[in-house]
């Protein structure tokens, strides 16, 4: 009896950590041989060949082949004396990112058109460290953000208890505060780590007239020379500068306060015996807060009860503190690089395209499906001359994020979300802003930018002829016995792997395809080929998502990408995979082939 259940016991480990041997599919043996005449080494000519014929990398040059080759054998045969590859050499090739990527690693599109021809990376709420109602507010999300290309940060300032100070926080919660000297020196220091175009920060402002020219003294005094100030006089009419004249600027933008305000104070508004607690400078009063850290819930969900209750459809950047009579100082006015305006009750007013200088105009998601079901192709016009931003709904309390598609669709530019977030909207975000080298500008194709010679422009609910076809060959996947646990997937034998493929982007191009589940192996060999027909193949984007099968519970999440279908480059192509989060795996990738007919 013990010794059966040792022979179990060895049957369960073997079949555990056994690791089948990685064998190149029939495609790239045949791609080999075809390049080399059948020879059993690849010279640097037979490489460029296969980078010309293969690969459609039609200025491949003979040095551009040796140069890779190179680099190729310095990692698996340091020692090596001829320039030349054997099958093994070439399928190790092909396995690597960061030499034969699926799109390209530089900026590549023309960065000198005004802003509001990109889609640009919006950050929401880029102070809070998780979820919207209770988490902290910090600088390190923010630093985050900026590392991973985010282009625009959020910052909602708000006066301190002693009304001698500004805050960073989320109003009428529970959010701790960030002083904004810290948000703006970490943005100073972290602003072009990843990319050296400009960083706009919105400003939602809460603030007393007396506190604003503090917000002008530290922008001034920490970004000195980096901080953009707009033009002025003849030529105000003019188009937004392009984000090559902004190279390594800092923009502000809010609504111009307003003047001589007509309405009460909000604190005179939260003075009242009926007020509740959460009116007291935008965020909880200290017993609330309190009350709630000793662990009385029902205060707790009391506070959120109001906080749902509130109206955040709208995020309010007028200037909600002023007295009558008191006046912003001109000197923080002057430093607003891009004016930001409120929507008008009505939607068709406000998409009115008026002559000067474009405005940025923020819609929260649920107006902005309003607007594009009742006004689509105003919206398309409005985005030609102005920046639209679109927020997320006040009820996603967990920072989760809604889908992007219909915004860029209309040519919103700045489309914000909770990057502190997750989930499969999020990893569409990522995909778009892998675009033009991940610098966080992406340029709009030129349909949302042109009218017809009636001035018509885009209509997003046309159904478009086919305008493209790709087809895709998902060859195989490596990796996960070298990033996960052996015990991850399954405790007592390899994982049972498959492959989903989702094309996003306008409606008669959404479709979803699955490949067969590989039993047992964690170097999965699928060869499957899929084709996708695209009518607006310039907003699609590929989401693949691998899963472990399991028959008994919830498939197991094993790895993501979203690929902008625009930057894809012919060719067998090494695909890296990401967690939930977007945070790209070290060893997991997949070998696939893109063409496009």
């Amino acid at each position: 009896m013990e010794e059966n259940c040792h022979y179990y016991k060895m049957i369960v480990f073997n079949r555990k950590f056994k690791i089948t041997e990685r064998r190149p599919p029939p495609d790239i043996t045949n791609a080999f041989n075809v390049c080399t005449n059948s020879d059993s080494q690849m010279s640097p000519d037979h490489f460029q060949r296969f980078l010309i014929d293969f690969q459609g990398e039609e200025e491949a040059t003979i040095d551009d082949a040796k140069r890779i080759m190179e680099l190729v054998l310095h990692r698996f045969r340091p020692n090596f004396t001829l320039c030349s590859f054997t099958l093994d050499d070439f399928f190790n090739y092909l396995f690597l990112h960061d030499l034969n990527a699926p799109i390209p690693s530089k900026v590549h599109h023309d960065m000198t058109a005004p802003l509001q021809h990109y889609f640009i990376f919006t950050g929401h709420n880029s102070y809070l460290t998780g979820n919207q109602f209770n988490s902290d507010c910090s600088e390190v999300p923010i630093i985050k953000a900026l590392h991973k290309g985010v282009r625009v940060i959020e910052l909602d300032l708000w006066p301190n208890n002693a009304k001698d100070g500004i805050h960073v926080l989320h109003g009428w919660t529970m959010t701790t505060p960030v002083r904004l000297t810290k948000c703006f020196k970490s943005i100073k220091e972290h602003a072009f780590v990843k990319s050296p175009y400009p960083v706009i920060i919105t400003l939602e402002d809460h603030l007393t007239p007396n506190l604003r020219p503090k917000v002008a003294e530290m922008a001034t005094e920490i970004f000195g020379d980096m901080l953009y100030y707009p033009k002025t006089g003849d030529d105000v009419d003019d188009e937004f500068p392009s984000p090559e004249e902004l190279k390594h600027r800092i923009i502000l933008s809010t609504k111009p306060p307003k003047e001589l305000l007509e309405t009460k104070l909000e604190e005179e508004s939260c003075a009242g015996e009926e007020t509740p607690d959460i009116c007291k400078n935008g965020s909880l009063t200290d017993e609330r807060i309190n009350s709630n850290q000793d662990g009385n819930m029902s205060d707790l969900s009391q506070s959120l009860s109001q906080f749902l209750s509130i109206d955040f459809d709208v995020e309010d950047e007028d200037a909600g503190n002023e007295k009558p009579g008191l006046k912003t100082p001109p000197e923080y006015i002057q430093l607003i690089g891009i004016h930001a305006a409120k929507a008008k009750k009505e939607l068709r007013d406000t998409l009115k395209v008026g002559s000067g200088k474009g405005k940025r105009l923020s819609l929260s998601e649920q107006t902005l499906e309003k607007a594009a079901a009742d006004h689509g192709t105003n919206l398309v016009r409005f985005t030609q001359k102005n920046i639209v931003r679109v927020f997320p709904k006040g009820t996603r309390l967990t920072s989760t994020n809604f889908k992007p598609l219909l915004a860029w669709m209309h040519g919103a530019q700045m489309v914000a979300s909770n990057m502190q977030g997750y989930g499969r909207s999020l990893w569409m975000m990522h995909g778009m802003f892998r675009s033009n080298g991940g610098c966080g500008y992406v340029k709009k194709p030129d349909f949302l930018m042109s009218r017809d010679p009636n001035n018509e422009v885009f209509d997003p609910k046309v159904i478009l002829p086919v305008k493209k076809t790709l087809k895709v060959m998902i060859y195989m996947g490596e990796g996960w016995h070298m990033d996960f646990s052996q015990a991850h997937f399954d405790r007592f034998s390899p994982p049972d792997f498959y492959a989903k493929m989702y094309m996003v982007g306008v409606p008669a191009d959404v479709t979803k395809k699955k490949t067969k589940v590989i039993k047992n192996d964690w170097i999965p060999i699928w060869n499957e080929e899929f084709t996708f027909s695209l009518t607006v193949p310039e907003l699609a984007l590929l989401k693949i998502v691998v899963r472990e099968y399991d028959i008994s519970k919830k498939d197991e999440f094993a790895g993501q990408t979203c690929l902008p279908v625009s930057e894809l480059r012919t060719g067998i192509r090494s695909v890296p995979l990401h967690d939930k989060k977007g945070e790209k795996f070290e060893s997991v990738k997949l070998l696939m082939r893109f063409v496009f007919e």
